[in-house]
C-alpha cells in the first residue's frame, strides 16, 4: 500500500501552491481528502484518479 499524502505532496505533484489546494477545499472542489486527527491527507490513487477526470483544456 502506498503512503498518505499531505497537502504539500499533493501540491508538488499537481504543480500547484499548498494555499490553491486549501482555497479549492474550501470551495468544495479539488481532490478529496480527509482529515486523520488534526492532519489533512489524501490516497494518491483518489488525488490521480481525480486529475484524470478534469477537462483537458489549455487555454
Amino acid at each position: 500500500m502506498r503512503n498518505l499524502w499531505g497537502p504539500s505532496d499533493v501540491a508538488d505533484y499537481l504543480g500547484i501552491p499548498v494555499q490553491t489546494l486549501y482555497q479549492w477545499r474550501s470551495r468544495g472542489a479539488g481532490p478529496p481528502g480527509r482529515r486523520v486527527g488534526k492532519h489533512l491527507r489524501f490516497k494518491p490513487d483518489d488525488v490521480e484518479t481525480w486529475f484524470d477526470q478534469q477537462p483537458a483544456e489549455v487555454n
